[in-house]
């Protein structure tokens, strides 16, 4: 078996009370405490959880952080969905650092939160390919379920677009521009744009497309096990990639 990507041990499971104040959460562990966690995810979280959910916590490292948990996945109808949405560009860098990036092959020299573009922009992995171009990755986090569909975003999103914008402007200056479409659920067949949601991002997305940006919606492997009653662990590959459906997503 492949070794993972990512791997994250000593989660903590629990049972999903609420979330709300987009960055809040609250989990009722095992033993009955109560316990608020970090949310990073700042979108609507659609179709990722109900209250009575079960979820994993990662404990905080620094000792002195308020929020002494963050939340990292949850368990909803039947599958797990990935919430913690610094995870899928550590697990995109790592694909890329070991050449098993799918729609992606030979990138070398990776690196991770480089600035680049005229919009103040940090890129989420920059590499060189074997031709010796820079390849500038952007990565999201897709959980939006819609039917047998995975959409992004799940809210509208004016810095997403502006990040199509960026990648635009690489190809026209000689590079290449890839959006990798982390799909963290496996409940889902197709990947398209949510133009219901946010029309302007789903229209930039086709001109991007259009423009020479490789659109990548990369099936994200998630697996959650318990490694004892109060201790649980979490790993990530990438599968694959799923098919991608751009100007047929639009409504009539």
């Amino acid at each position: 078996m492949t070794a993972p990507l990512l791997e994250k041990r000593g989660l903590v499971p629990g049972t999903l009370i609420q979330r709300y104040k987009r960055f809040l959460a609250d989990v009722r562990l095992a033993d009955g405490t109560v316990v608020t966690a970090h949310t990073t995810n700042t979108g609507t979280m659609k179709t990722c959880w109900e209250p009575g959910d079960l979820v994993v916590l990662e404990p905080a490292d620094n000792p002195a952080r308020k929020l002494k948990y963050t939340w990292i996945a949850c368990r909803h109808e039947g599958g797990w969905i990935g919430v913690e949405t610094g995870l899928p560009n550590k697990v995109v860098a790592e694909a890329a650092r070991r050449d098993v990036l799918p729609g992606l092959c030979g990138l070398r020299e990776v690196r991770t939160e480089v600035r680049y573009g005229r919009e103040a922009s940090r890129i989420d992995v920059l590499a060189r390919d074997l031709e010796d171009r820079n390849v500038y990755i952007e990565v999201k986090n897709a959980t939006l379920k819609m039917g047998e569909h995975c959409a992004f975003p799940d809210a509208v999103t004016e810095r997403g677009t502006k990040h199509l914008r960026e990648l635009q402007a690489m190809i026209r200056e000689g590079s290449r521009a890839a959006i990798v479409f982390f799909i963290h659920r496996e409940d889902v067949s197709v990947f398209r744009p949510a133009y219901e949601i946010d029309p302007a991002y789903a229209e930039e997305l086709e001109r991007a497309q259009a423009a020479g940006v490789e659109i990548l919606p990369v099936r994200a492997g998630l697996n959650v096990e318990s490694e004892g009653p109060e201790t649980w662990r979490a790993s990530w590959h990438l599968p694959g990639l799923l098919p991608c459906q751009l100007s047929s997503s639009r409504k009539p």
